[in-house]
């Protein structure tokens, strides 16, 4: 219903899809402008570093076009209207992603491959069956440890009912922490993105095994083949947090 909305009105749908490329195109504009100045980032060379916001971005975009709509949630919540979702025979879950379906967010994946393919190109990677592989192990797997992100904020309003800032400081807050290399943060926040949150499953682990750059925290190689397995994990863990919450949901009272 909501893309068809959105394609009704086709010039309008081409003007917000490209506003959507331009605003997050500003964030490598940004590291274009320190690039100018240095040589190098953290030891990184703008390719590189060009790689790691490609693969951080579209994976981030995808699920931010699947599961954007989760921050609305809180909202829902304070106002009682959730209780229309849970009297159709539809999962909630699947009503509240599909909310405002933007397909105007297709401009940040767009963005995202453009800068992503530039980055494969330019570099020299000695390229074998396995780095191949992990390419859409990378993207896919970090699409889905997003998503899982989205659930578990969404659930957590349940609770909290206005914390959808508190979700973007993992979500959008996460994929700007990632399209920078880990060299350049403390090692105490590495290790929290790698044993917390594992958002550096997304692309740190896999990405580096790709460009043949150790990890700061000197972890096994192998781990970086672990993005499938960390995002099954962590949808289960947000399924569960998002079942809780939803049994916790006791409507406005009135």
């Amino acid at each position: 219903m909501w893309i068809r909305s959105t394609m009704t009105y086709r010039a309008s749908f081409v003007m917000t899809a490209f506003g959507n490329f331009a605003a997050t195109a500003f964030d490598f504009v940004a590291i274009l402008l320190m690039f100018s100045h240095v040589d190098a980032l953290g030891g990184y060379s703008l390719p590189e570093i060009a790689f790691l916001y490609g693969a951080a971005g579209t994976s981030f975009g995808l699920a931010d076009l699947v599961m954007g709509s989760m921050d609305r949630l809180g909202r829902r919540v304070r106002d009682g209207t959730l209780d229309t979702l849970l009297v159709r025979p539809v999962p909630v879950l699947a009503q509240v992603a599909a909310d405002r379906f933007a397909l105007r967010r297709l401009g940040r994946i767009t963005q995202g491959l453009l800068v992503l393919g530039y980055g494969l190109l330019v570099l020299d990677i000695d390229w074998t069956p396995l780095r191949v592989l992990m390419l859409p192990l990378m993207v896919l797997g970090g699409g889905a440890i997003f998503s899982a992100v989205f659930v578990g904020g969404a659930a957590f309003q349940f609770i909290a009912q206005d914390a959808s800032e508190v979700q973007n400081s993992f979500t959008y807050g996460g994929n700007t922490l990632l399209q920078y290399p880990p060299t350049i943060f403390a090692k105490d926040l590495v290790r929290g993105v790698t044993y917390v949150v594992p958002l550096a499953f997304v692309n740190w682990l896999p990405a580096l095994y790709v460009l043949d750059r150790p990890y700061p925290l000197d972890l096994p190689q192998w781990l970086a083949f672990l993005p499938p397995v960390v995002a099954a994990v962590c949808c289960w863990l947000a399924g569960l947090a998002w079942r809780v919450g939803l049994r916790s949901y006791r409507s406005t009272g009135s």
